[in-house]
């Protein structure tokens, strides 16, 4: 996985959003739709903002099967 940073990908396997609709919920389990939400209103700033957008790049491009490996490792 060059140009990958394998910590944002098993932080998003861990970390859950903080607020909003779907507050609780483990990054990767966030649905499209309101990723593509943030996208057009605007990510939060920092961390989560990166977060969220690598999570939404991974869906828009059928990349999930990345994070099996990450999510076996991480329960």
């Amino acid at each position: 996985m060059e140009g990958v940073n394998s910590e944002i990908l098993k932080e998003i396997c861990i970390v859950k959003m903080p607020f909003g609709k779907y507050e609780g919920t483990v990054l990767a389990d966030l649905p499209i739709s309101y990723l593509e939400w943030f996208t057009r209103k605007g990510m939060p700033k920092g961390k989560l903002g990166m977060q969220l957008s690598t999570v939404y790049e991974i869906k828009l491009n059928g990349l999930m099967d990345l994070l099996i490996p990450i999510r076996a490792s991480v329960k």
